[in-house]
């Protein structure tokens, strides 16, 4: 039996050392790939923008790239997007893009473009996109709902009502708010029932802004972050 054991523990290990070693040549190709593709945009588009993002949605940051298709973002992994930029003078893929390298901290990305500059500021100073806010976000508003039929939702709601908390019954298959029902007070921090409530019954209580942080272009850094 011992025998045995010896031979299985070794091709365990083994099998184990090869998903390990692929998991991170897979991680190391992703990171090149993305170090390259910095790199060619740095030498295509002029003008270079940090951002930051605001109740960050990854469905919104998709619209607003199919809004920009012909500028390119980057969002996630600063310590190689600094790589791709250059961290030092000496590195720099253009004349002070370590600058920008700097400034690629907390939950920001970069945006190239060729677009107009004072068009690019403008368009995202005015930009906002109102979605649902999850829980531990903070009630912009009271929200009360008045008592009587909710003839806008199915009978079979009824049973998910409950578990949420609202004071519901069936009459004649239509679902009823038995009093009136205050979901939330202006200041609450959000709980997950509260938070599925104000989406079932239409109450967005957040902005997705993309907030321009800094701008780059021919060499100079402008921070706009003012």
């Amino acid at each position: 039996r011992s025998s045995d054991l010896s031979e299985i523990m070794p091709k365990s290990k083994r099998a184990k050392l090869i998903s390990l070693t692929r998991t991170k040549k897979k991680g190391i190709e992703k990171k090149k790939t993305l170090v390259d593709e910095v790199r060619e945009s740095v030498d295509k588009y002029a003008n270079v923008f940090v951002f930051s993002v605001e109740n960050m949605r990854n469905s919104k940051l998709k619209d607003v790239r199919t809004q920009w298709k012909d500028s390119r973002f980057f969002f996630g992994k600063n310590k190689v997007m600094a790589v791709a930029l250059g961290r030092t003078p000496e590195e720099e893929r253009k004349e002070n893009l370590h600058l920008v390298s700097e400034k690629l901290k907390g939950n920001v990305g970069l945006l190239f473009t060729n677009q107009d500059k004072a068009h690019v500021i403008d368009w995202f100073k005015k930009f906002k996109d109102l979605d649902y806010a999850r829980a531990g976000a903070s009630a912009l508003f009271d929200v009360v709902l008045d008592a009587g039929p909710l003839d806008e939702f199915p009978h079979s709601m009824e049973p998910q009502f409950r578990q949420l908390g609202l004071p519901v019954t069936l009459k004649k298959g239509i679902v009823n708010l038995t009093e009136d029902y205050r979901i939330c007070s202006e200041g609450d921090e959000l709980t997950p029932d509260q938070a599925k409530l104000l989406k079932l019954f239409g109450h967005p209580m957040i902005e997705f802004h993309i907030k321009l942080k800094s701008l780059w272009c021919s060499g100079a850094l402008t921070d706009l972050d003012k």
